[in-house]
């Protein structure tokens, strides 16, 4: 094993011609230099310096071996050049993986001040709802992964692999046509809407509405479902159905022709930032990690 130090001994003598020159210039003793030349040739099993007279001359191993010792060196240098930016967080990247509702509400406070934080670290974003996005993050596609899930024994391991930020417990709320018996409500249990016609969301947000429904006895009938909350939001303003959604994509949609109704028992989604243990340790990522969660405050 060629060691970085033994390698600027050997340049050092290599351009001095002599160990007690090169002990000067490196700011050790001649003693101390030769020592470390004797370990450089027990590495490389051959002669890389024969005396003449007072002086050193390299062998041909040895030449061979300072001709690379340059560019290693220079690259060691900007290597450890470029790890010290990024630990410093003068550099660096994040990949980001985010649910709809969280990209349009929590991501671009989160972004805006990681930015005005340390300019020099870059940020990608993509959108997948969970679990493809912790998929991604446990496949090494992101660096962070922005998700949900909701309460119940079922999901309650399916993240302990991974490290997990809390980040704010998001409110179920029904949404109701304007013209609705119930959009003047304050509140509103869920199985008062047992037999209306809904429109449901994401698959994981589908199951939990299904779930809560049965448990207030009885089963939704779905006429729509789609993945896109603004479409959800228009559908129930054209007084098409109700819905559930959770407060964050309340929040990214103005709801024309809807109006939001707290839901009884209260149903949280719990949001969390999360990735793998060794990465929760990288400056860049700890510090998107802590923007997030200033920007769940509420």
């Amino acid at each position: 094993m060629i060691e970085a130090r033994h390698l600027r001994v050997l340049r050092a003598v290599a351009a001095t011609g002599s160990f007690s020159a090169a002990g000067r210039e490196l700011g050790c003793t001649q003693p101390a230099v030769s020592q470390q030349m004797k370990a450089l040739e027990t590495s490389v099993g051959t002669p890389l310096l024969v005396r003449t007279g007072r002086e050193m001359r390299l062998t041909q191993a040895g030449e061979a071996l300072v001709r690379h010792a340059s560019g290693i060196l220079a690259g060691l240098t900007a290597a450890e050049e470029e790890v010290a930016a990024i630990a410093g967080l003068r550099a660096g990247r994040v990949r980001l993986v985010s649910f709809p509702s969280g990209s349009s509400t929590l991501v671009p406070t989160a972004l805006a001040a990681l930015r005005a934080a340390h300019p020099g670290t870059r940020v990608s974003l993509v959108e997948a709802e969970p679990p493809e996005s912790v998929e991604k993050l446990r496949a090494g596609d992101c660096d962070v992964a922005l998700a949900f899930r909701y309460g119940g024994a079922a999901g309650a391991k399916e993240w302990d692999d991974l490290f997990a930020r809390p980040l704010l417990g998001d409110r179920l709320v029904a949404l109701v046509p304007e013209g609705h018996r119930l959009a003047r409500a304050e509140s509103v249990a869920i199985g008062e809407l047992a037999g209306e016609p809904w429109i449901a969301g994401c698959p994981r947000c589908r199951g939990q509405l299904v779930e809560v429904c049965e448990s207030a006895g009885f089963t939704p009938r779905i006429d729509f479902a789609t993945d896109d909350y603004p479409a959800v939001v228009g559908l129930v303003g054209a007084g098409l159905g109700v819905a559930v959604l959770p407060q964050l994509a309340i929040e990214s949609v103005r709801p024309r022709g809807a109006r939001p109704v707290a839901l009884e028992p209260v149903v949280r989604r719990e949001i969390v930032a999360l990735t793998l243990p060794d990465l929760a340790q990288v400056p860049a990522v700890a510090a998107t990690l802590d923007e997030l969660a200033r920007a769940a405050v509420r």
